[in-house]
């Protein structure tokens, strides 16, 4: 049976919002973290803490990847982040969120203390991860640095919101650009892409704001998953349906990936150097592809 860890929804969930973070256990989404960041008006991030705290410790939830996301390292709010969260709940986190990464630096500060933490209060040292988030143009120029900047990183997440407002793009709508002839978000996801996978990370596609627009949403999802991103955030629930299944492999395609694995492990076991599957040949290199389609197909139980 496969290892492989599915990303391919990252539920957004205001930590101040219990409701939707008791609902939020319930989703079929593979990951939700618990917001204190954008999602939290300043007057109440220091009061959201605790409920995060509470939801963390009380709801069921299963298999599901649990994170939050802590206030970036330039405000007054992260450092009490980290610290109340890790230090009363540290025992149910999977990973923190860092947004508005710029450089490895940011990394390693987050790191520094992540790790007094742990140690303080009991917990595996490095058994929580970090999830940077790209919202910038330092940010991307220096991605690559950052997805080799700790072995704490469980994946690379491209912001388009705040990106946009870096970049002085003339939108109001994160996620949306149809004028643009094009993806326009090809170039920004790339370079995370590339930069995530050189260090054997997934990489996730930001949000798609209009919550109304479910095809919009698919083709969102679909264009990042065209570049290898590995999944999407949801900022509403009924986005997951759709990132779950666009992110998943086509089941047809897992089929045939399954055929060539198995095909291409016989013809080596027979000291045959080319295995033909379905008239086309098959070599080492399309091996490894099909075995990471098996590998995720099997992970989201298509195979």
């Amino acid at each position: 049976m496969t290892d492989v860890t599915l990303r391919r929804t990252q539920l957004a969930t205001p930590a101040s919002d219990e409701a939707m973070m008791r609902s939020a256990a319930d989703t079929d989404a593979d990951e939700v973290f618990l917001d204190l960041e954008d999602s939290v008006a300043p007057s109440a991030k220091p009061d959201a803490r605790e409920p995060l705290v509470n939801a963390a410790r009380e709801e069921d939830w299963g298999d599901t990847i649990l994170s939050f996301r802590i206030n970036g390292i330039d405000t007054q709010w992260w450092y009490e982040d980290l610290i109340t969260v890790v230090g009363e709940a540290g025992a149910h986190i999977d990973d923190v969120i860092i947004p508005k990464v710029k450089s490895a630096s940011d990394i390693h500060t987050v790191e520094n203390l992540l790790e007094q933490i742990e140690v303080n209060n009991g917990l595996e040292v490095g058994g929580i991860g970090l999830e940077p988030q790209i919202e910038d143009g330092e940010g991307i120029h220096n991605v690559h640095d950052i997805a080799h900047a700790s072995d704490r990183l469980s994946s690379i997440i491209f912001g388009p919101g705040d990106y946009s407002a870096a970049m002085g793009t003339p939108g109001l709508d994160i996620g949306q650009f149809p004028e643009y002839p094009g993806h326009y978000w090809h170039h920004a996801l790339s370079e995370c892409n590339s930069a995530a996978k050189s260090a054997g990370l997934p990489c996730l596609d930001g949000p798609y704001a209009d919550i109304e627009d479910a095809e919009g949403f698919r083709e969102s999802a679909e264009n990042a998953n065209m570049i290898g991103c590995d999944g999407k955030w949801a900022i509403h629930p009924s986005q997951i349906e759709i990132a779950n299944e666009v992110f998943a492999p086509d089941p047809d395609v897992a089929e045939r990936a399954q055929r060539i694995v198995d095909a291409y492990a016989e013809a080596m076991a027979e000291g045959r150097g080319a295995v033909s599957v379905d008239g086309q040949m098959v070599d080492e290199a399309t091996n490894k592809m099909a075995k990471e389609i098996v590998d995720t197909a099997e992970a989201a139980g298509i195979l």
